[in-house]
């Protein structure tokens, strides 16, 4: 039976807390990446998303990104290898602490925004976000952008990892994201969104914006929660894989 993990970004907002779908969409998705700081994200709200998963039964994982709050960590930056690595490692340490003190424990770790796209092309940066996830936990498992470098450096290091793929973004001829910049990034048409995962998930392939076919792998699909809609069509798409005989986890450690 083909199985599908449902993951979403949470846990952005400041202060009080300021993103009452996260416990909604909590009850669709197996895997929460949560915000740690960086690019969204704060203590109080990182401790609040991460008892939240606890009760819900959701794993938790980081999402490091760039440390850019006003960009939202979605503008590229300069960063060496090395930098990469520390971020990393120092967002990591700060979500396990709070999943650590909720009875819960890190299952896993996602990049984010333009961290996350930047490693899918660079194979120095893939392996230094790799690195900083293995020496922090060997076994944790490393999610990425299908067919992407992120992938490879995880696996060359011994790392488990989770093959992303996602519904509401068009694909280029070489299996990357269209970028956000250009106006064929999002796909805003929910029965569209949904005939491109099962055709994802069913059938490993993705038709590109040229519409060649584009052979990839997912273990985990990607469902953003900040949308007008993110609720309703993360509980239709829940309910459509299942209709189509899917199961619906989470990779765990």
């Amino acid at each position: 039976m083909i199985s599908i993990d449902l993951n979403c970004d949470m846990g952005e907002a400041f202060g009080n807390y300021a993103m009452p779908n996260d416990a909604i969409l909590m009850d669709y998705i197996t895997s929460a990446n949560i915000a740690c700081g960086y690019h969204a994200g704060d203590a109080a709200v990182m401790q609040q998303t991460v008892s939240l998963a606890v009760q819900k039964g959701v794993a938790i994982g980081a999402h490091p990104g760039l440390q850019d709050l006003q960009g939202f960590g979605r503008r590229e930056m300069k960063i060496s290898a090395d930098e990469a690595y520390q971020i990393t490692l120092y967002q990591i340490g700060a979500l396990a602490g709070f999943a650590q003190a909720a009875g819960g424990k890190l299952n896993h770790v996602k990049p984010h925004g333009a961290l996350y796209n930047m490693a899918a092309k660079d194979a120095a940066l893939a392996k230094a976000l790799a690195r900083g996830v293995k020496d922090f936990d060997a076994d944790l498992i490393f999610y990425g952008l299908a067919n992407s470098e992120m992938l490879t450096a995880a696996q060359s290091l011994g790392l488990k990892t989770a093959s992303e793929v996602f519904a509401d973004r068009t694909y280029q001829d070489d299996g990357t994201l269209t970028p956000r910049s250009q106006p064929n990034a999002m796909i805003t048409d929910e029965e569209a969104s949904i005939a491109q995962v099962l055709r994802i998930v069913t059938q490993s392939e993705v038709v590109s914006v040229t519409g060649k076919i584009v052979k990839l792998n997912a273990d985990t699909l990607c469902l953003h929660g900040d949308g007008a809609h993110a609720v309703p069509f993360a509980k239709k798409i829940n309910e459509r894989l299942k209709a189509e005989g899917l199961t619906i986890k989470a990779p765990r450690i």
